[in-house]
């Protein structure tokens, strides 16, 4: 197997609640860390959002790996941000036997 050329810069974030003063919430996205990353596209498609059609886009995202519970290691509930662009996580898993690195399923959303 061939190493990932760890290339691309992101910034891991995770959702924070936030109350609202009326008795609910809102999120927030706090910033973890720096991971750097190879990313390769998948998929794309069209669909509906709420108000407007969307494209969505699908990638893998190779990182280095992190022991499980460590803040530095993705989640699902979690997202990857490159500058303007936002990676939602679907999925995580480790990429090689050896635990080296982890691949990480994401979706990007973008109104068209």
């Amino acid at each position: 197997m061939t190493l990932p050329i760890l290339s691309r810069k992101l910034t891991l974030e995770t959702p924070i609640r936030v109350a609202d003063g009326a008795g609910g919430y809102s999120i927030d996205w706090q910033p973890m860390g720096t991971l750097w990353a190879e990313v390769k596209a998948r998929t794309g498609a069209e669909g509906s959002g709420v108000a407007v059609p969307l494209s969505k886009s699908r990638f893998t995202m190779t990182v280095r790996a992190a022991p499980i519970g460590s803040p530095s290691r993705p989640r699902p509930e979690q997202r990857f941000r490159d500058a303007s662009r936002l990676f939602a996580i679907d999925a995580v898993v480790e990429r090689d036997a050896d635990a080296r690195f982890l691949t990480c399923y994401v979706t990007e959303e973008v109104a068209v």
